[in-house]
């Protein structure tokens, strides 16, 4: 939590009118819902479409906040009850506070972007960092203009390394992260199809991704998937900072490669010298492990000391996560978000996966006019994979059904989520493996928690 900021700081970091008599107060964090005010707090209000919480600043006060903002064109009355700060933009202002704050703790920034894995590889380079330094990182999921800048004000002012994952619906929002961030480290995961509506294109995913460079120091790390052709276009642009390419093919600065699946993790090595092993399904994690092993080889620590932490190496929620139901089977949730792209990485994983391999998918979201060929490439993507069922569920999902269902011993689309979960009660016995995936909005963990719960 932000410790001891007093007003006349705050004043010398933004562009604010505060009145003389409140430059001694402090603020120890702040907060954007009036709801749930701690004392010491800075109430940030935003006028919205429907609510302007302008109108809860003098709320806030009573109820302990130190200090609120008070954007100078509101039609609300500013309160009377205590501190208030003007400032042209409540947003604009919660934005410099929080890289003037950023600057003022000095942590190692790592910025993570890509269409899928951000969240993996910022649990991996915590868990590989957290061994030699003070790690803080996105919590859930605070990577827009607004998440984003309350994770940095929450740091701790002993932090080492910040960890900041940055997301996107359109062009310049990575931009303007990048810059409030001023990362030493830059991060592109992949580039896959998420916002595919709004961006029109991988082409316009992978311009907008690659506005992480932005605010990246002249002397930082740009760290990037090598094996993704629409990113080399703009890493050519790119005259300052070290650059590090990671993947498969031989080109690549770190390349990685396979050496076993197995139910406990993946086994693989880098460079065709290091060996390393990590607790986590699926082979598109060692891409993401890779990242974090870049990461901590340029911050000093050993191979043995990032495999050690390796050993403990855990996943947010409904990343590759693993459940056994009463009757022996493994459940795999991955539901957490999907696209084309990580359900074939999906696909992958259950194909090394031993006994009735069951693969239950749901719609991808905000895929635009392409929805239907995406969804149609990922059942045609089943061809040769040895995956003995599949059920599939929503409107978009029917493609996959539609595609896929010749390579499968049995393939059933439903239209109900409840009769789905029924049907896969019924079947599934000690020796399957499911693995769920679909993006958030489609809520599919309700099949993994049925599954698991049933006795």
């Amino acid at each position: 939590m932000m410790i001891n900021i007093t007003l006349k700081q705050l004043a010398e970091w933004i562009d604010c009118d505060i009145d003389a008599q409140h430059l001694d107060v402090e603020i120890k964090g702040v907060t954007i819902d009036s709801r749930h005010i701690q004392k010491g707090q800075l109430f940030i209000p935003f006028k919205g479409e429907n609510v302007d919480g302008h109108q809860y600043c003098e709320q806030a006060l009573r109820d302990g906040a130190s200090a609120t903002f008070f954007q100078k064109d509101s039609s609300i009355t500013a309160p009377t009850n205590g501190p208030v700060i003007f400032v042209e933009n409540t947003l604009t202002a919660l934005q410099q506070l929080a890289k003037a704050y950023l600057q003022h703790v000095a942590p190692t920034v790592i910025a993570v972007t890509g269409s899928n894995g951000k969240t993996t590889t910022k649990d991996m380079l915590e868990n590989v960092l957290s061994g030699k330094f003070h790690v803080q990182k996105t919590q859930g999921n605070y990577n827009n203009e607004i998440g984003m800048p309350l994770t940095i004000l929450q740091l701790n002012e002993d932090t080492e390394v910040s960890i900041l994952e940055m997301g996107m619906s359109g062009f310049h929002e990575i931009e303007l992260l990048s810059n409030i961030a001023q990362p030493d480290f830059a991060v592109i995961t992949n580039i896959g199809e998420s916002h595919m509506q709004d961006l029109g294109s991988r082409e316009g995913i992978a311009k907008a991704k690659f506005e992480i460079v932005s605010g990246l120091k002249s002397e930082g790390y740009f760290i990037y998937d090598g094996d993704e052709p629409l990113l080399h276009p703009h890493v050519e642009t790119l005259t300052t900072a070290h650059q590090v390419s990671v993947g498969l093919s031989a080109n690549n600065d770190m390349q990685c490669q396979m050496v076993s699946h197995l139910e406990e993790g993946i086994t693989f090595t880098v460079n065709h010298d290091v060996t390393y092993r990590i607790p986590i399904l699926g082979e598109h994690n060692m891409r993401n492990a890779t990242i974090a092993i870049t990461v901590g080889r340029i911050m000093g620590l050993t191979d043995e000391q990032i495999q050690q932490q390796f050993t403990s190496l855990k996943l947010t929620d409904m990343r590759m996560q693993k459940f056994m139901t009463p009757n022996g089977a493994m459940v795999i949730n991955d539901a957490y978000n999907a696209s084309p792209t990580s359900m074939k990485a999906a696909i992958d994983t259950l194909s090394h996966m031993k006994g009735d391999t069951i693969l239950v998918l749901g719609d991808v979201l905000e895929l635009g006019e392409q929805s239907l060929q995406l969804h149609a490439s990922v059942g045609k993507y089943l061809e040769n994979k040895g995956i003995d069922q599949l059920y599939t569920f929503g409107e978009g999902a029917m493609a996959i059904h539609e595609n896929g269902k010749g390579y499968v011993n049995e393939a059933i689309h439903f239209d109900q989520k409840d009769k789905l979960i029924r049907y896969l009660t019924s079947i599934v016995e000690q020796n399957s493996v499911v693995l769920v995936k679909a993006s958030r909005g489609m809520h599919l963990e309700e099949v993994v928690e049925a599954l698991v719960q049933t006795k």
